[in-house]
């Protein structure tokens, strides 16, 4: 398997997994919480201690968002404002929308070396957090890694609109992984025709 594709399947198995571990957890943590005030469970959920939960919910969600804008940039799904851009002459168009890819990975990659160098002076502290008592460098990582990608991904699709002139396109009628029948929309349209001129009773 080539190793960008294998960096795209590990991006999305890390959101899809930050994203139902958090779900999964604030969902127990709920309904603790509600049996904890029925008197017939309370010695069962009294034993059981949840406090952790909800940093733990924050910390995955922050993890999930910095990986999430990197694939946001990568399958373009990011909310733009291109209506003044695309009235532009090809050649100008081009060249803004090149400007603001590369802007894009300039700020990134600043923010991500600026995140490196924090997190490696948390390194040598004993910095923990609150509750779950983890090193502090290690939430803090999200930065710097999140942010590298991010700026890797503005990078990949600069070169490939520069070779393209293409940029990825996010269609919110396709499901990953189900391939479509180029004929399928001509035969809906047929079906329905048919069905419109026998007043619906050819199924």
């Amino acid at each position: 398997m080539h190793p960008l594709r294998i960096l795209d399947r590990l991006e999305e198995i890390l959101i899809a997994s930050l994203m139902a571990g958090a779900t999964l957890l604030i969902f127990v943590a709920v309904v603790h919480r509600y049996a904890s005030g029925i008197d017939a469970l309370y010695p069962i959920t009294a034993a059981i201690h949840l406090s952790w939960a909800q940093e733990l919910c924050i910390y995955m969600f922050v993890w999930m968002a910095k990986f999430g804008a990197a694939y946001g940039v990568r399958t373009g799904i990011h909310v733009g404002v291109d209506v003044a851009v695309n009235q532009l002459p090809p050649a100008w168009r081009n060249r803004i929308v090149l400007f603001g890819l590369l802007s894009g990975a300039l700020f990134t990659a600043i923010v991500g070396t600026m995140g490196a160098r924090f997190v490696y002076g948390l390194v040598d502290t004993d910095q923990t957090t609150p509750d779950l008592e983890i090193p502090s460098w290690i939430v803090y990582l999200a930065i710097p890694l999140g942010s590298t990608l991010m700026c890797f991904r503005f990078l990949q699709v600069a070169w490939r609109f520069w070779r393209t002139g293409e940029l990825p396109h996010h269609d919110p009628g396709h499901v990953e992984g189900v391939v479509e029948s180029p004929h399928a929309a001509e035969d809906l349209a047929e079906t329905l025709s048919r069905e419109a001129r026998t007043g619906g009773s050819a199924r």
